[in-house]
């Protein structure tokens, strides 16, 4: 298919699954054949084996199909019998539905910035329904674009309390992914329970290296010669969940503290950026504390 034919399709009729199962022979073609039989045509495909014990193989197809709004509950109806099958775990998802992102900021505002400007261009193909943070220095900036901030004071003190409200408030705005842009908090494990998978955290290292708070000024103390940044899943071990994307930049004896955190919040925009893309295109799936993302 041509760019030209892609680009001067209807949007809508844009679907896309995502398949994990044990690896059998067969499966690519009986998926394709599916594909074939039920009118889409395959856009995009790519496809992983696992190499360890597991042996569990894992794909993700784009697909246009002329009125997918309308076909939609019948192709995963028909999908029924071959997911039984192959013992498939799978997840049909839509291009004209837009994930709904919630952002929370506390006061570093450069990977909001960068999230909203991405959001304002296009490039990132979701609604943005609040931004929640625990300090008032981005009301400024996040209002004037139409979008509710809601200011909420957060400490250890009154975690629970807190996240009740934001629970709640996940819940009123029908909330599919959660950005931790820079939110300096530590989250209970019942709110990272409630939200598995479907939190987004930047963190201001190279991880595994400098887990926890401070990471540039533990690194200039150390003499690294590299800075990184690392956008992950948050789970219940501190700065430990699967991994979506990192990236670096080269520093050396000239740089000081101030200059390291300046080179780092560049990182920190693009990880995050680019992490959330993926997540919001389906193009993740967690194995385990790891991830496959198939770009």
């Amino acid at each position: 298919m041509s760019i030209f034919e892609q680009y001067n399709r209807n949007k809508e009729n844009i679907g896309r699954l995502l398949v994990k199962c044990p690896d059998k022979p067969g499966i690519v073609a009986a998926l394709s054949n599916f594909l074939y039989i039920n009118g889409a045509d395959i856009m995009e495909s790519s496809q992983y084996s696992s190499d360890d014990s597991s042996r569990m193989f894992y794909i993700r197809f784009e697909f246009y199909v002329e009125d997918l709004l309308v076909k939609r509950d019948e192709l995963e109806k028909a999908f029924q019998p071959l997911a039984a099958k192959f013992e498939i775990d799978f997840d049909f998802t839509y291009n004209n539905i837009k994930k709904r992102s919630a952002i929370f900021v506390s006061k570093e505002t450069h990977c909001l910035l960068e999230l909203l400007w991405e959001w304002q261009s296009g490039d990132l193909d979701t609604e943005i329904p609040l931004i929640i943070s625990n300090h008032e220095d981005a009301r400024s900036i996040v209002e004037p674009l139409g979008i509710p901030y809601y200011y909420i004071p957060a400490n250890k003190d009154i975690r629970k309390e807190v996240e009740a409200k934001q629970v709640a408030l996940m819940e009123e705005y029908d909330i599919d992914v959660l950005i931790l842009a820079r939110y300096m908090q530590i989250l209970t494990p019942e709110f990272v329970e409630r939200f598995s998978n479907k939190i987004i955290n930047i963190h201001h290292s190279f991880l595994p290296a400098f887990i926890g708070a401070r990471p540039y000024e533990r690194a200039y103390n150390r003499g690294v010669k590299l800075i990184g940044a690392t956008s992950h899943y948050v789970t219940n071990d501190l700065d430990e969940g699967p991994i979506i994307e990192q990236d670096i930049e080269r520093v050396d004896h000239r740089d000081n503290i101030p200059s390291l955190k300046k080179i780092g919040q560049q990182v920190e925009r693009r990880v995050l950026a680019r992490a959330v893309k993926w997540h919001l295109q389906d193009r993740i799936i967690v194995k385990d504390n790891k991830t496959i993302v198939f770009h």
